[in-house]
Order: C-alpha cells, then sequence, then structure tokens
C-alpha cells in the first residue's frame, strides 16, 4: 500500500512548511485539501485511511483530509482541444476518437490549502 508512504509524505511536508511559517502549534491544523488526480495511480479510500494513522503522534493528529477529484483532461492534436477521454482505460478524444498521449490534468497529488485554527 503506497498510500502510506504518500501520505506520511504529505504530513512531514505540510509539518516543515508551517514550522519554517511558525503557523503550526498543537490542533492548529484542522483540515488539509488535496487535489488528486484520477490518473494519479492513488487510491482516495486507501489514501484517507493511510491520513488517518499516519497522523497519530504528529500535529496534525485530527485534522481532516478533503479530497477533490481531478479528472483525466488530455490534449487532442487533431482537434487543437483539450477533452476529457471517455475513461482512464480508453485515452483518446471522446470527438474524433484519436489517440491523444499528451496529459493536460489527472495526474496531481497537489495540497491546495490548510484550514488553520483562529
Amino acid at each position: 500500500m503506497h498510500e502510506l508512504s504518500i501520505a506520511i509524505s504529505l504530513i512531514e511536508q505540510i509539518i516543515q512548511e508551517s514550522a519554517a511559517r511558525e503557523e503550526l502549534r498543537a490542533g492548529a491544523i484542522e483540515a488539509v485539501h488535496l487535489r488528486l488526480g484520477v490518473f494519479s495511480g492513488v487510491d482516495k479510500d486507501a489514501l484517507l485511511f493511510s491520513y488517518g494513522l499516519a497522523c497519530e503522534g504528529t500535529p496534525l493528529e485530527g485534522s481532516r483530509l478533503e479530497i477533490e477529484a481531478v479528472p483525466l483532461v488530455v490534449h487532442c492534436m487533431a482537434c487543437d482541444a483539450d477533452r476529457s477521454p471517455p475513461s482512464v482505460w480508453q485515452i483518446c478524444c471522446p470527438d474524433c476518437g484519436t489517440p491523444a498521449p499528451d496529459i493536460v490534468s489527472g495526474r496531481e497529488i497537489e495540497v491546495r490549502a490548510l484550514e488553520i485554527a483562529a
């Protein structure tokens, strides 16, 4: 389950960045908002479970992980437009059927915001 290592890494980065900005104190971070691409190779439910485990004993213990799913978007060279393919298993333009190897979005694992207690 590589989601646990992702959760640990995520928590370590948040702690380091928050400490550098002197924003972190016990219970200060209430929620972490994460953008997770459907093509990232990360299982959302496994990451949520792993996050809870990885937070134990850290300053993020008790915080929530809010995940925003980012759809797969590819660039179709034939249509010269960004499109959402029919599925992650069929990466082609839904309009013209041309294979579309250029992924515009959908691979993200990105912290977008932190909710910090006042």
